[in-house]
């Protein structure tokens, strides 16, 4: 399964990525620092958020495409059924 993300979600993607990256590095400095504990998991909950996003992000646009690859292609009914388990595997890594 070949994901192509558009230009609009490719940008929002690595948006929400790099804001991610940014927190992480930003509970790193905190810990570092001897920071308040409620500060810290509140940060870390916040990038957490942000992976959760860009995951669920990337999901849902390799789902629209499956779905539009299949109709295109004349996918049987046994290959959609083998893309959607594997899709579905893939949203509940992130639940």
């Amino acid at each position: 399964m070949e994901l192509d993300l558009a230009g609009a979600e490719l940008k929002a993607v690595l948006n929400r990525l790099r804001r991610a990256q940014g927190q992480v590095s930003g509970v790193i400095r905190m810990i570092e620092e001897g920071r308040d504990c409620e500060e810290v998991v509140t940060q870390l909950a916040a990038a957490s958020r942000a992976l959760d996003r860009a995951g669920f992000a990337i999901i849902a646009t390799g789902l629209q495409q499956c779905l539009t690859d299949a109709g295109e292609n004349g996918a049987s009914p046994e290959d959609r059924e083998v893309m959607r388990a594997r899709l579905e595997k893939l949203f509940l890594s992130l639940a």
